[in-house]
């Protein structure tokens, strides 16, 4: 996500140019939240169905 075209409600400047400590705070906010946005405990349930499916395509081709 990106704060380029986002206004805020408090001094509706562009939040990008942080005008106000509301703006600054939003900016701050969107830009310290990692790759797309991804928390950790989605990227380990991803991890956790990748490992799922691979065990079952392995239990269905007869592998140990």
């Amino acid at each position: 996500m990106s704060c380029d075209h986002l206004i805020c409600a408090h001094c509706a400047g562009p939040v990008v140019e942080g005008r106000c400590p509301v703006c600054r705070a939003g900016r701050e906010k969107i830009h310290h939240q990692g790759p797309a946005g991804l928390s950790p405990l989605l990227v380990a349930l991803a991890l956790l169905l990748v490992l799922i499916a691979l065990i079952a395509a392995r239990h269905l081709t007869g592998g140990l």
